[in-house]
C-alpha cells in the first residue's frame, strides 16, 4: 500500500510552536491533512514521551531534531519507545537542556551522533540541509566532512527540492526526504511537504518504523511531495532585515551587507546549491523518486478569494472542502476539478491552475517565505549603482 507521511514536526516543548501541538491534534489534524503515518517530534523530551506512550498503537512514528555542537539539526528516527528512552539516557551527558526542550542541543559531531544513533537501531540524517541557519551545508561543505560516512537520507528543506538536491554529486545516492517541520497543526503548516512510501501495512510506532526504514533503504520511496522551492524562506538569496533580494555576485560584493538597510544579507539556498554543484547539472539516478510541488489549500483559498489565510472565511471554506472531500491531499491532488468548481469556482479553478502548473511564485529569501500568485511577479531585486549613479547622486 501507499502511505502519505510527515517525518519532521515538532510538540509544543520545542521553541516557538504552537502550545496545541499536542498528539491529540497532531493526529486530528494529519487526518483531515490526508497523512497515514506522522511523525511525533521531540521524542526525547520527557514527559512528551510519556504522553506518546498512550498513543503507542496510532499511526505515528518517533522522531526527533537535535542540534550537534557544530549548529547542524539532525532527523532521528527511531524503533521503540524503549530506544527512546536508551538514546536519551546515553545523550544526557552531552546536553545541558534534554530535559527541558524538544529540540536538544548536544556537545557531540555529526559523526558522532550518528554512531549513538545506529547503535540504538535509529536512522539519522541532515535536516533542511542547505538552509542559511542550522544545517549541514551552512557549517561543511560536504556531508562526509559533517558524518564520515553516508547517513541513512537528506532533508531537503522547504527551499529545496530533488533537481537541486541532485545538482550536488555527493548526493545523487542518497534518498531525499520532504517533511514540513511544521510547529503549529494548522494545515497549511502540518504536511506542507510528505513523502510517499510504499509499506505492506500500518500499525504502531515499532511497526510503523520498520515500514519506514525499509521502505528508506530499499528505495521504496515512491514520491516526494512538497512546496515549490520559491516559497521556502531562504530560497534565494536575500536581506534578512529588509528582504531585498541579492544575486550573489552583489551579495559577495557588499561582504553580505543590505546596501539599503546595513541588515544581514543570507546566502539563499539555490545559490548554495550552485555553489556546491561541480558539473552545475540535475543528475537523477533510477531509483529517484518524483517530485510533485504543492501548495497549502488555505494559501489556494486565501489567492483565490482575496481573504487572509487565517480568516473565518477562508477557514469555514477550508473546512466545507474536508468535510465533502475527506482530506485536504484528495482535494489539492486527485478529486476531479468539476466537483471542487461546483462547492466554489474562483478556487475549483485556482486548484486546476496550480494542476496544469499555471500558478507563478513570488521568491522566498531572507526568511520571508514565498508567495503564490496569478501572474509573474516583479521581484524586488538590489540594483547597484554604477560609476554615473554615485556621480549624479
Amino acid at each position: 500500500m501507499i502511505v502519505n507521511c510527515d517525518l519532521h514536526i515538532h510538540s509544543r516543548f520545542a521553541g516557538g510552536s504552537s502550545k496545541y501541538m499536542d498528539i491529540e491534534h497532531i493526529l486530528r489534524y494529519g487526518k483531515l491533512k490526508g497523512l497515514h503515518i506522522v511523525g511525533t517530534g521531540d521524542c526525547l523530551h520527557p514527559t512528551y514521551l510519556q504522553e506518546i506512550q498512550e498513543y503507542k498503537n496510532s499511526s505515528l512514528i518517533l522522531t526527533v531534531e537535535i542540534e550537534d555542537r557544530n549548529r547542524v539539526h539532525h532527523l532521528v528516527l527511531l524503533p521503540s519507545i524503549s530506544k527512546a528512552y536508551e538514546l536519551r539516557e546515553r545523550l544526557k551527558k552531552y546536553s545541558n537542556n534534554i530535559d527541558t526542550e524538544g529540540r536538544p542541543k548536544v556537545s557531540l559531531g555529526g559523526g558522532e551522533l550518528l554512531e549513538i544513533v545506529r547503535e540504538t537501531g535509529g536512522l539519522i540524517g541532515p535536516a533542511h540541509a542547505f538552509t542559511p541557519y542550522t544545517s549541514l551545508y551552512k557549517s561543511f561543505n560536504s556531508i562526509y566532512d559533517c558524518y564520515g560516512k553516508k547517513p541513512d537520507f537528506l532533508e531537503l528543506g522547504l527551499s529545496a527540492d530533488t533537481d537541486m538536491g541532485d545538482m550536488v554529486e555527493e548526493l545523487r545516492d542518497i534518498p531525499f526526504l520532504s517533511n514540513s517541520d511544521a510547529h503549529s497543526y494548522h494545515p497549511y503548516r502540518l504536511g506542507r511537504e510528505f513523502n510517499q512510501f510504499e509499506v505492506r501495512g500500518i500499525g504502531g510506532l515499532e511497526e510503523n518504523f520498520q515500514e519506514i526504514r525499509r521502505s528508506i533503504k530499499h528505495r521504496k520511496i515512491v514520491a516526494n511531495y512538497g512546496l515549490a522551492p520559491a516559497l521556502g524562506k531562504y530560497h534565494l538569496t536575500a536581506c534578512s532585515k529588509c528582504y531585498l533580494r541579492y544575486r550573489i555576485e552583489d551579495a559577495i560584493k557588499l561582504n553580505y551587507r543590505c546596501a539599503t538597510c546595513g541588515g544581514v544579507i543570507k546566502k539563499g539556498v539555490y545559490d548554495r546549491t550552485l555553489e556546491l554543484s561541480r558539473d552545475k547539472k540535475v543528475v537523477h539516478l533510477d531509483f529517484r523518486p518524483p517530485y510533485y510541488k504543492i501548495i497549502p489549500l488555505s494559501q489556494i483559498i486565501s489567492l483565490s478569494i482575496g481573504r487572509g489565510i487565517g480568516s473565518k472565511v477562508v477557514e469555514n471554506l477550508w473546512r466545507k472542502y474536508i468535510e465533502l472531500f475527506n482530506n485536504e491531499i484528495e482535494v489539492l491532488v486527485k478529486e476531479d476539478i468539476a466537483n471542487l468548481i461546483k462547492v466554489n469556482e474562483r478556487v475549483g479553478r485556482t486548484i486546476e491552475m496550480f494542476r496544469k502548473n499555471r500558478i507563478y511564485y513570488y521568491p522566498g529569501g531572507g526568511g520571508e517565505y514565498g508567495r503564490i500568485l496569478k501572474t509573474p511577479p516583479k521581484i524586488r531585486w538590489y540594483k547597484p549603482m554604477t560609476t554615473l549613479d554615485t556621480w549624479l547622486k
